[in-house]
Protein backbone atom coordinates (compact mmCIF):
# COMPACT_ATOMS: atom_id res chain seq x y z
CA UNK A 1 0.00 0.00 0.00
CA UNK A 2 1.34 3.34 -1.08
CA UNK A 3 1.71 6.02 1.97
CA UNK A 4 1.67 9.38 0.00
CA UNK A 5 2.11 12.75 2.29
CA UNK A 6 -0.02 15.86 1.09
CA UNK A 7 1.39 18.59 3.20
CA UNK A 8 4.22 19.25 5.51
CA UNK A 9 2.42 19.44 8.28
CA UNK A 10 1.82 15.47 8.23
CA UNK A 11 5.44 15.75 8.36
CA UNK A 12 6.33 17.43 11.73
CA UNK A 13 7.22 15.42 15.17
CA UNK A 14 7.69 11.61 15.35
CA UNK A 15 11.30 12.38 15.75
CA UNK A 16 13.68 9.61 16.08
CA UNK A 17 15.87 8.77 19.45
CA UNK A 18 19.28 7.65 19.02
CA UNK A 19 22.11 6.25 21.39
CA UNK A 20 25.66 8.10 20.64
CA UNK A 21 27.26 4.75 21.15
CA UNK A 22 30.37 6.42 19.74
CA UNK A 23 30.66 9.20 22.25
CA UNK A 24 29.74 6.78 25.33
CA UNK A 25 32.60 4.65 24.12
CA UNK A 26 35.11 7.73 23.50
CA UNK A 27 34.40 8.94 27.21
CA UNK A 28 34.02 5.99 28.53
CA UNK A 29 30.43 6.66 30.18
CA UNK A 30 28.70 3.89 32.29
CA UNK A 31 25.58 5.91 31.26
CA UNK A 32 23.47 5.51 28.17
CA UNK A 33 22.95 9.03 26.20
CA UNK A 34 20.02 8.86 23.95
CA UNK A 35 19.97 12.13 21.89
CA UNK A 36 16.20 13.27 19.99
CA UNK A 37 17.18 14.45 16.44
CA UNK A 38 14.76 17.24 16.15
CA UNK A 39 16.57 17.90 12.72
CA UNK A 40 14.27 15.13 11.21
CA UNK A 41 11.03 17.63 11.73
CA UNK A 42 10.62 18.85 7.46
CA UNK A 43 12.45 21.97 8.54
CA UNK A 44 15.05 20.67 10.52
CA UNK A 45 14.28 22.00 13.88
CA UNK A 46 12.28 21.40 16.95
CA UNK A 47 10.60 24.54 16.30
CA UNK A 48 8.61 22.91 13.78
CA UNK A 49 6.55 21.76 15.83
CA UNK A 50 5.12 25.17 17.92
CA UNK A 51 4.90 26.65 14.67
CA UNK A 52 2.17 24.64 13.67
CA UNK A 53 0.68 23.92 16.77
CA UNK A 54 0.69 27.84 17.54
CA UNK A 55 -0.46 28.57 13.87
CA UNK A 56 -3.51 25.93 13.70
CA UNK A 57 -4.32 26.90 17.61
CA UNK A 58 -4.72 30.54 16.25
CA UNK A 59 -6.86 29.37 13.14
CA UNK A 60 -9.15 27.15 15.83
CA UNK A 61 -9.84 30.15 18.07
CA UNK A 62 -10.54 32.70 15.27
CA UNK A 63 -7.51 35.33 16.07
CA UNK A 64 -5.81 34.59 13.56
CA UNK A 65 -7.70 36.05 9.98
CA UNK A 66 -7.05 34.87 6.10
CA UNK A 67 -5.63 38.07 5.07
CA UNK A 68 -3.40 37.98 8.41
CA UNK A 69 0.18 38.96 8.17
CA UNK A 70 1.68 36.20 10.70
CA UNK A 71 5.07 37.56 12.74
CA UNK A 72 7.10 36.81 15.31
CA UNK A 73 10.06 37.79 16.73
CA UNK A 74 13.05 34.55 17.19
CA UNK A 75 16.52 34.14 16.42
CA UNK A 76 15.60 31.64 13.93
CA UNK A 77 14.45 28.48 13.94
CA UNK A 78 10.79 29.36 14.88
CA UNK A 79 10.94 31.92 12.23
CA UNK A 80 11.78 29.51 9.78
CA UNK A 81 9.53 26.83 10.88
CA UNK A 82 6.60 29.47 10.98
CA UNK A 83 7.44 30.65 7.55
CA UNK A 84 7.29 27.23 6.06
CA UNK A 85 3.94 26.43 7.56
CA UNK A 86 2.43 29.92 6.74
CA UNK A 87 3.52 29.19 3.32
CA UNK A 88 1.75 26.18 2.79
CA UNK A 89 -1.11 27.30 4.31
CA UNK A 90 -1.10 30.76 2.52
CA UNK A 91 -0.06 33.53 4.77
CA UNK A 92 2.43 36.07 4.37
CA UNK A 93 4.62 36.00 6.51
CA UNK A 94 7.07 38.73 8.41
CA UNK A 95 9.81 37.44 11.12
CA UNK A 96 11.77 40.16 13.22
CA UNK A 97 15.14 38.84 13.81
CA UNK A 98 18.16 38.92 15.71
CA UNK A 99 21.11 40.85 13.88
CA UNK A 100 24.08 38.19 14.83
CA UNK A 101 22.36 34.80 13.72
CA UNK A 102 23.84 33.03 10.81
CA UNK A 103 22.93 34.22 7.41
CA UNK A 104 21.49 30.45 6.67
CA UNK A 105 18.38 31.69 8.94
CA UNK A 106 17.82 34.67 6.61
CA UNK A 107 18.40 32.91 2.92
CA UNK A 108 15.95 29.63 4.14
CA UNK A 109 12.98 32.27 5.41
CA UNK A 110 13.39 34.67 2.13
CA UNK A 111 13.42 31.08 0.46
CA UNK A 112 9.58 30.55 2.42
CA UNK A 113 9.02 33.90 1.08
CA UNK A 114 8.84 35.40 4.50
CA UNK A 115 10.14 38.98 5.22
CA UNK A 116 13.05 39.60 7.86
CA UNK A 117 13.38 42.81 9.66
CA UNK A 118 16.42 42.87 11.82
CA UNK A 119 15.38 44.35 15.58
CA UNK A 120 18.14 46.93 15.15
CA UNK A 121 15.57 48.06 12.15
CA UNK A 122 12.64 49.07 14.88
CA UNK A 123 12.81 52.08 17.09
CA UNK A 124 10.76 50.46 19.97
CA UNK A 125 12.75 47.30 20.20
CA UNK A 126 15.94 49.25 20.18
CA UNK A 127 15.01 51.58 22.55
CA UNK A 128 14.20 48.35 25.18
CA UNK A 129 17.72 47.37 24.32
CA UNK A 130 18.91 50.55 25.60
CA UNK A 131 17.28 50.33 28.55
CA UNK A 132 17.48 46.24 29.43
CA UNK A 133 20.00 44.94 26.99
CA UNK A 134 19.48 42.29 24.47
CA UNK A 135 16.35 40.45 26.21
CA UNK A 136 14.15 38.37 24.38
CA UNK A 137 10.92 38.67 27.14
CA UNK A 138 11.57 42.79 27.26
CA UNK A 139 11.83 42.83 23.62
CA UNK A 140 8.49 40.71 22.54
CA UNK A 141 6.75 43.46 24.74
CA UNK A 142 8.58 46.17 22.14
CA UNK A 143 7.63 44.52 19.57
CA UNK A 144 3.67 44.57 20.37
CA UNK A 145 3.87 48.53 20.80
CA UNK A 146 5.63 48.78 17.54
CA UNK A 147 2.89 46.56 15.20
CA UNK A 148 -0.13 47.99 17.71
CA UNK A 149 -2.61 49.01 14.74
CA UNK A 150 -1.23 47.12 12.20
CA UNK A 151 -3.34 43.67 10.58
CA UNK A 152 -1.03 41.14 11.91
CA UNK A 153 -1.44 37.82 14.26
CA UNK A 154 1.60 37.71 16.73
CA UNK A 155 2.56 33.90 17.04
CA UNK A 156 4.22 35.15 20.25
CA UNK A 157 5.99 31.94 21.53
CA UNK A 158 7.46 33.62 24.84
CA UNK A 159 3.40 33.24 26.01
CA UNK A 160 1.84 31.13 23.61
CA UNK A 161 0.20 28.30 25.70
CA UNK A 162 0.19 26.27 22.41
CA UNK A 163 3.86 26.05 22.77
CA UNK A 164 4.64 24.04 25.75
CA UNK A 165 1.57 22.11 24.97
CA UNK A 166 2.19 20.47 21.62
CA UNK A 167 5.65 19.28 23.19
CA UNK A 168 3.36 17.78 26.42
CA UNK A 169 1.35 16.36 23.39
CA UNK A 170 3.88 15.36 21.58
CA UNK A 171 8.02 15.17 22.35
CA UNK A 172 6.84 13.78 25.77
CA UNK A 173 5.05 10.93 25.07
CA UNK A 174 7.31 10.35 21.64
CA UNK A 175 10.26 9.76 24.38
CA UNK A 176 8.61 8.14 26.90
CA UNK A 177 6.79 5.11 24.16
CA UNK A 178 10.34 4.89 22.40
CA UNK A 179 12.36 4.23 25.43
CA UNK A 180 9.39 1.81 26.74
CA UNK A 181 9.47 4.20 29.71
CA UNK A 182 13.19 4.01 30.74
CA UNK A 183 14.36 7.61 31.17
CA UNK A 184 16.21 8.67 34.05
CA UNK A 185 17.08 12.05 33.32
CA UNK A 186 15.77 14.63 31.02
CA UNK A 187 18.10 17.33 29.31
CA UNK A 188 16.75 20.77 27.14
CA UNK A 189 17.26 23.80 26.58
CA UNK A 190 15.84 27.00 27.82
CA UNK A 191 14.90 29.32 25.18
CA UNK A 192 10.93 30.25 25.84
CA UNK A 193 10.69 27.54 27.96
CA UNK A 194 8.35 25.31 25.94
CA UNK A 195 10.42 22.36 25.51
CA UNK A 196 11.68 22.02 29.16
CA UNK A 197 8.38 22.53 30.36
CA UNK A 198 6.05 20.44 28.05
CA UNK A 199 7.86 17.69 27.77
CA UNK A 200 8.96 17.77 31.37
CA UNK A 201 5.88 17.65 32.89
CA UNK A 202 4.66 14.98 30.54
CA UNK A 203 7.44 12.73 31.96
CA UNK A 204 7.16 13.55 35.77
CA UNK A 205 3.38 13.05 34.96
CA UNK A 206 4.28 9.38 33.74
CA UNK A 207 7.33 8.66 36.22
CA UNK A 208 7.86 11.98 39.12
CA UNK A 209 11.31 10.40 39.72
CA UNK A 210 12.59 11.89 36.47
CA UNK A 211 15.18 13.99 36.18
CA UNK A 212 14.64 17.26 34.74
CA UNK A 213 17.33 19.66 33.78
CA UNK A 214 17.47 23.24 32.27
CA UNK A 215 19.89 24.56 30.13
CA UNK A 216 21.01 28.40 29.93
CA UNK A 217 24.17 30.36 28.31
CA UNK A 218 27.10 31.39 30.83
CA UNK A 219 26.78 35.30 31.48
CA UNK A 220 30.37 35.56 29.08
CA UNK A 221 27.93 33.87 26.25
CA UNK A 222 27.06 36.97 24.97
CA UNK A 223 27.84 40.13 23.18
CA UNK A 224 28.75 42.96 24.96
CA UNK A 225 30.19 45.75 23.99
CA UNK A 226 33.86 45.14 24.98
CA UNK A 227 33.26 41.70 22.82
CA UNK A 228 31.34 42.38 20.33
CA UNK A 229 32.49 39.35 18.14
CA UNK A 230 31.31 36.80 21.44
CA UNK A 231 29.42 34.22 18.97
CA UNK A 232 26.17 32.77 21.14
CA UNK A 233 24.34 30.03 21.47
CA UNK A 234 21.49 31.09 19.36
CA UNK A 235 18.00 30.17 20.67
CA UNK A 236 18.97 29.99 24.30
CA UNK A 237 18.53 32.50 27.00
CA UNK A 238 19.07 32.89 30.78
CA UNK A 239 16.40 31.68 33.38
CA UNK A 240 18.25 31.83 36.79
CA UNK A 241 19.69 34.23 38.89
CA UNK A 242 18.27 37.19 36.38
CA UNK A 243 15.10 39.15 36.96
CA UNK A 244 11.69 37.68 36.94
CA UNK A 245 10.87 40.38 33.59
CA UNK A 246 13.04 38.57 31.65
CA UNK A 247 11.97 34.90 32.50
CA UNK A 248 9.57 33.99 29.65
CA UNK A 249 5.80 32.94 30.81
CA UNK A 250 5.83 29.62 28.84
CA UNK A 251 8.62 28.25 31.22
CA UNK A 252 6.89 26.27 34.57
CA UNK A 253 9.80 27.26 37.25
CA UNK A 254 8.47 24.15 39.40
CA UNK A 255 9.46 21.50 36.35
CA UNK A 256 13.67 21.15 36.47
CA UNK A 257 15.26 20.10 39.17
CA UNK A 258 18.23 21.43 38.20
CA UNK A 259 20.44 23.79 35.37
CA UNK A 260 23.19 23.85 34.14
CA UNK A 261 25.02 26.86 32.22
CA UNK A 262 26.99 26.10 29.19
CA UNK A 263 29.62 28.36 27.38
CA UNK A 264 29.62 28.57 23.10
CA UNK A 265 32.66 27.22 23.32
CA UNK A 266 31.88 24.10 24.96
CA UNK A 267 28.58 23.45 22.67
CA UNK A 268 30.80 24.32 19.79
CA UNK A 269 33.29 21.92 20.85
CA UNK A 270 30.64 19.05 21.87
CA UNK A 271 28.99 19.59 18.52
CA UNK A 272 32.33 19.51 16.27
CA UNK A 273 32.93 15.82 18.57
CA UNK A 274 29.78 14.23 18.28
CA UNK A 275 30.11 15.08 14.48
CA UNK A 276 33.18 12.69 14.45
CA UNK A 277 31.83 10.43 17.20
CA UNK A 278 28.72 9.37 15.44
CA UNK A 279 28.05 10.95 12.61
CA UNK A 280 25.33 13.40 13.62
CA UNK A 281 25.58 17.22 12.57
CA UNK A 282 24.06 19.13 14.89
CA UNK A 283 23.60 23.19 16.20
CA UNK A 284 25.39 25.16 18.91
CA UNK A 285 22.27 24.49 20.97
CA UNK A 286 22.16 20.79 20.56
CA UNK A 287 26.08 20.75 21.41
CA UNK A 288 25.42 22.66 25.09
CA UNK A 289 22.97 19.27 25.38
CA UNK A 290 25.16 16.83 24.71
CA UNK A 291 27.77 18.86 26.65
CA UNK A 292 25.83 18.74 29.67
CA UNK A 293 24.17 15.32 29.03
CA UNK A 294 28.12 14.53 29.40
CA UNK A 295 28.40 16.33 32.54
CA UNK A 296 25.33 13.78 34.07
CA UNK A 297 26.60 10.72 32.75
CA UNK A 298 30.02 11.07 33.97
CA UNK A 299 28.90 11.38 37.86
CA UNK A 300 29.45 7.93 39.23
CA UNK A 301 25.57 8.37 40.93
CA UNK A 302 24.15 8.22 37.22
CA UNK A 303 25.88 4.51 36.07
CA UNK A 304 23.27 2.72 34.13
CA UNK A 305 21.01 5.15 34.02
CA UNK A 306 19.42 6.92 30.70
CA UNK A 307 19.69 10.24 29.89
CA UNK A 308 17.50 11.75 27.38
CA UNK A 309 18.56 15.31 25.53
CA UNK A 310 16.72 16.89 23.24
CA UNK A 311 19.11 18.43 19.95
CA UNK A 312 17.06 21.30 18.62
CA UNK A 313 18.32 22.03 15.09
CA UNK A 314 21.21 20.76 12.24
CA UNK A 315 24.45 21.70 12.24
CA UNK A 316 23.85 22.98 8.65
CA UNK A 317 22.63 26.90 9.73
CA UNK A 318 25.79 27.16 11.27
CA UNK A 319 28.53 26.77 8.23
CA UNK A 320 29.03 30.65 7.90
CA UNK A 321 29.83 30.92 11.83
CA UNK A 322 32.78 29.71 13.35
CA UNK A 323 31.59 26.43 14.78
CA UNK A 324 32.88 23.76 12.40
CA UNK A 325 35.92 25.89 11.66
CA UNK A 326 39.16 23.98 12.84
CA UNK A 327 41.04 26.98 13.04
CA UNK A 328 38.98 28.67 16.07
CA UNK A 329 40.08 27.22 19.09
CA UNK A 330 36.97 26.01 21.36
CA UNK A 331 38.14 24.65 24.65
Amino acid sequence: MSKIYHSIMELVGHTPLLEIHGFEKKHNLKAKILVKLEYYNPNQSVKDRIALAMIEDGEKSGKLKKDDTIIELTSGNTGIGLAAIAAAKGYPFRVYIQDQVSRERFQVIHAFGGETVKVTEVPEIVESMEKYGADFVECVKALEKAVQGQKVWFADQTRNSANPEIHFRTTGPEIWEDTDGNVDIFVANVGTGGTLSGTGNFLKSKNPDIQVIGIQPTPDSFQTPENPEQEEITGVHPFENVEERFIPANLDRNVYDDWYEVHTNQAYAAAREVAKTDGILIGASSGAAIHVALQLAEKPENAGKTIVAVLPDTGLRYLSTNMFNEDFQVE
